[in-house]
């Protein structure tokens, strides 16, 4: 066959259009983008708030924002959350730690375990350790992850503490 697409090759077949040069010729794009909008008002309607609901009832699953049965520390939570990856993190931490307690659900383990203070990662990894054992919280493949760089780490007793929690 020639080099291009859609030229005469030697021995006499026919030329091979590319997809793109077919719906060219047929005078349309290919965007299955098209295809899959709702037709009408009503349908598209009906789309845009399933979206939203999809959104609202991820965002609550993964975040516990806007719950109607908010605990005591849900505002605490949320500001460490927000927290994350800024200066402010060992102090949302410890507001949390002090209002509410030791982390509870995987999110929060995460934020506490990414905290720079010593004694903040110290307690998470004790109520973490606490929750795995009573079978209350399973380990994600984020914290995994954390643990195994805690576990890596130059200080002893928070990579002892680590080992302890992967081995579990």
């Amino acid at each position: 066959m020639s080099g291009e697409r859609g030229g005469d090759d030697e021995r006499g077949e026919r030329p091979r259009l590319s997809w793109s040069e077919l719906d060219k010729r047929r005078g349309k794009a290919r965007s299955p983008a098209s295809e899959r909008r709702p037709r009408g008002a009503a349908a598209e309607a009906r789309a845009a708030a399933a979206t939203q609901s999809y959104l609202k009832k991820l965002d609550q699953q993964l975040f516990a924002k806007g719950a109607k049965n908010a605990t005591p520390g849900a505002k605490l939570a949320d500001a460490v959350r927000d927290a994350l990856g800024t200066p402010g993190l060992d102090d949302a931490c410890r507001a949390y730690l002090a209002a509410v307690g030791a982390p509870a659900t995987p999110p929060l383990f995460a934020a506490f375990l990414d905290a720079r203070d010593r004694e903040l990662r110290v307690a998470a990894l004790a109520a973490l350790a606490e929750a795995v054992a009573a079978g209350g919280v399973a380990l994600t493949a984020g914290l995994r992850s954390q643990l195994r760089v805690l576990a890596e780490g130059a200080d002893d007793e928070l990579a002892e503490r680590a080992e302890e929690i992967l081995a579990t």
